[in-house]
C-alpha cells in the first residue's frame, strides 16, 4: 500500500530492517514557508504543513475526520480545515487550542483592526511587579502588553478577541522588529529572564519601544494573505491527555496525523513560560509528558494507541511521526513494539529525507550530520 506514496522525483528506496519495511524519499518539499500562510504560527518541534497535507490528500476524502492527539500549534487541524475535512485536535496544554481554534474560522482583517482600535492599551502597567519582563520589553511596550492581557482575561472572548490573543501570544518574543520584545531567541522558545539579560549584555542592547497594535495587525494581514479555510465540518478541540478523549466518538476518525513528545528532548513548559503567563494559564496544572527512558516512553505510546484503537474506524490510518533524537535513536522501532497486540497493522516506516536541518542550524548544528534531518513516520492501519 505504501508503494503508491511515490514522489515524482527520485524513486523511493525500500529496505527491511529490524522487522520493519522502510520507504525513503523526499515525499514533500523541504522548503521553508511553502504552505498556506495560516500555518505561520511558531511552536517548538512542530512539523511542516506538507506532512499532514501529504497524508490527508491520499488517505481521506472531503468531510472525513482528521485528528491530531498531540496537536501543538494545530498544524494537522488547520490543514484538514483547508482541505475541507473535519478537524479534530487534542493537547494536554490549553495553549494549543488557543493557537489552533482562531485559524479554523478567522475573522476579517477589518474586524481585527476595529477591535484593536477599541481596546485601551494605556491602562496597563510598565512594571507589573514582574521585573523579569523588563529584560524583554521596553516599559511602554510592557504597559501595552499588560493592558491587552488584562482586557482579554476579564471577559468572555468572541472570535475576534480569540484571534487577537493568538497573534499576541505568537508575537511575545522573537528576533526581529515584528515582535514585541528586544532581540532574543526564535519565537518558538522564550529564554529565561536571566538568559535574556545575558543576551542583552552581549549584544549591547536594551528593549526598544514597540507598537503592539501595529505588530498584531501586520501579522494578521500576513496570516490572512492566502485567505480563510473553505467551509468544513465543525472542529472537535480538546484539552487533556491523548489516552482519554471522550470528545471523540468511537470509530469516528478516518486518519490520525501526529507527532508525540520525544522523550524529554524539548522543554515545552520552559519554552512557553511567557505565552502561558500572557494567556493566564496555570502552568502548574499542565502536566506535559516527559520521559527520560525508552521504556516509559513506549508505555506512554501504547496508552495513546489504545485510545486510538477506540476512535479510529476499521480501515482508518495512523501516521505517527517520531523524528530523530539523541544520536538517532530509532523511535519507530519502539512505536512498533508498543502497538503489538493492539488492533493495528504496521504498514511500514516512511522516511522523508530532507536536505537540511530545521531550526537546528541556530545551534551550530551542521546540515545532515545531527539534529533533525528526517521525518520518520510509522504508518499503521486499524484492523
Amino acid at each position: 500500500m505504501l508503494r503508491r506514496f511515490s514522489f515524482d522525483g527520485a524513486p523511493t528506496v525500500e529496505a527491511d530492517d529490524a522487522g520493519l519495511r522502510y520507504f525513503v524519499n523526499a515525499f514533500w518539499t523541504a522548503g521553508q514557508r511553502a504552505g498556506h500562510n495560516l500555518h505561520e504560527i511558531s511552536y517548538r518541534a512542530c512539523f511542516k504543513s506538507q506532512l499532514p497535507e501529504f497524508f490527508i490528500q491520499r488517505l481521506t476524502a472531503p468531510g472525513d475526520r482528521v485528528y491530531d492527539p498531540f496537536s501543538g500549534r494545530g498544524t494537522t487541524a488547520v490543514q484538514a480545515a483547508l482541505m475541507g475535512r473535519a478537524p479534530a485536535a487534542n493537547d494536554v496544554n490549553p495553549l494549543s487550542a488557543m493557537l489552533c481554534a482562531p485559524r479554523l474560522d478567522p475573522p476579517a482583517l477589518a474586524e481585527v483592526a476595529a477591535r484593536l482600535a477599541a481596546i485601551d492599551l494605556s491602562r496597563g502597567v510598565s512594571d507589573p511587579g514582574e521585573a523579569d519582563l523588563l529584560a524583554f520589553y521596553h516599559p511602554e511596550t510592557l504597559r501595552q502588553i499588560t493592558a491587552l492581557r488584562a482586557w482579554l482575561l476579564e471577559r468572555p472572548l468572541d472570535s475576534v478577541d480569540a484571534w487577537i490573543r493568538m497573534v499576541a501570544i505568537n508575537r511575545l518574543t522573537g528576533h526581529s522588529p515584528g515582535f514585541f520584545s528586544v532581540y532574543t531567541m526564535p519565537p518558538n522558545q522564550a529564554v529565561s529572564a536571566v538568559s535574556q539579560r545575558k543576551i542583552n549584555a552581549a549584544r549591547g542592547q536594551t528593549p526598544p519601544e514597540r507598537d503592539v497594535r501595529a505588530i498584531i495587525l501586520k501579522k494578521t494581514r500576513l496570516l490572512l494573505a492566502d485567505g480563510a479555510p473553505p467551509p468544513h465540518p465543525p472542529a472537535v478541540l480538546m484539552t487533556g491527555p491523548a489516552e482519554r478523549t471522550p470528545g471523540l466518538a468511537s470509530g469516528s476518525v478516518d486518519l490520525i496525523v501526529t507527532s508525540p513528545p520525544f522523550l524529554d528532548v524539548v522543554d515545552y513548559a520552559g519554552d512557553n513560560w511567557l505565552r502561558v503567563w500572557f494567556a493566564g494559564i496555570d502552568a502548574a496544572a499542565v502536566k506535559i509528558d516527559k520521559h527520560k527512558d525508552i521504556a516509559s516512553w513506549e508505555a506512554f505510546v501504547r496508552r495513546a494507541f489504545k485510545e486510538f484503537a477506540r476512535v479510529v474506524r476499521p480501515g482508518g490510518f495512523v501516521a505517527f511521526e517520531v523524528g530523530e533524537v539523541r544520536g538517532r535513536v530509532l523511535l519507530e522501532r519502539h512505536v512498533a513494539s508498543a502497538i503489538e497486540g493492539l488492533p493495528f497493522d504496521v504498514l511500514g516506516v516512511m522516511v522523508n529525507q530532507q536536505a537540511f536541518t530545521k531550526t537546528a542550524n541556530c545551534w551550530g548544528v551542521s546540515n545532515n550530520s545531527s539534529g533533525t534531518n528526517t521525518n520518520r513516520i510509522v504508518m499503521a492501519v486499524r484492523r
